[in-house]
């Protein structure tokens, strides 16, 4: 499955490109103000952080919520108190788009993180030009060489990398890499399974200095409650946000 939805994202920016060429992308990259510090806004505190997702749908559990306006689902994150905003841009499975990171930006003044399956520098460009601050890496979906010489582009850019784990070896990978925000995701993206305990078992390979985020397996505050008895500073949230009321949930969340 993280073979082809990275191979359907490379093959779907490939054809954006031929609309809109490498040159003038990096040219409305360039054009940008100056990402936000992403690693301020999520940096540990007394209480757990959020990255509220925008996510219409997934490849596990199919349409999730309609989400005509992304900016005003937005907007509700950030008054609600969201230290960051993800937009899923994958077009295939998750129904998402640049325009809606786009939208976001305009709306929001914390970071935003482009979430995608990304393998190559043009999408880190989009993701500038869009106005993202922070762009997602899966070290399961690519080689180490890959994934360095994309972190460096991102960090070059001035952005910051969610690095995203699925595994204890992937965890060190990410260490090796340097990375500052390592993300522990639950659900396995070849499989699509959950494990639930895998942020447990990982997070003390995640050295000090370094923000954790766990990701998936949130549905309710005692789920965010596990994260956080487990070394949690951050948990990425989507699917328990959307479908339901969003502001009362992402207040419960960050109770905790």
């Amino acid at each position: 499955m993280l073979d082809q939805l990275l191979a359907g994202s490379l093959d779907d920016a490939r054809a954006r490109r031929q609309l809109r060429p490498l040159h003038v992308v990096e040219a409305a990259a360039i054009e940008r103000s100056a990402p936000l510090d992403a690693l301020e806004f999520l940096a540990p505190a007394d209480h757990i952080k959020v990255i509220a997702e925008v996510k219409r749908a997934s490849p596990s559990r199919g349409d999730l919520a309609e989400i005509a306006e992304p900016q005003t689902l937005a907007a509700q994150y950030e008054a609600a108190g969201a230290s960051s905003v993800s937009v899923l841009t994958e077009q295939r499975k998750f129904k998402g788009s640049l325009e809606d990171l786009e939208a976001v930006r305009k709306a929001v003044s914390i970071p935003v993180l482009r979430k995608d399956f990304i393998g190559e520098e043009y999408q880190i460009l989009e993701a500038r030009a869009a106005g993202a601050d922070l762009v997602l890496l899966i070290v399961a979906a690519l080689p180490q060489a890959t994934l360095q010489r994309l972190y460096a582009f991102i960090r070059e850019l001035g952005m910051t990398a969610l690095v995203e784990a699925h595994s204890a070896d992937e965890v060190a990978r990410s260490v090796d890499l340097g990375a500052q925000l390592i993300g522990v995701n639950a659900r396995d993206l070849t499989t699509f399974e959950l494990d639930r305990e895998l942020f447990g078992r990982v997070a003390d390979q995640i050295p000090a200095g370094v923000i954790r985020v766990a990701e998936s397996a949130v549905l309710d505050v005692s789920d965010v409650q596990r994260y956080r008895e487990a070394g949690a500073d951050v948990v990425l949230v989507g699917e328990a946000l959307v479908v339901g009321d969003p502001v009362a949930q992402l207040q419960s969340f960050l109770s905790v």
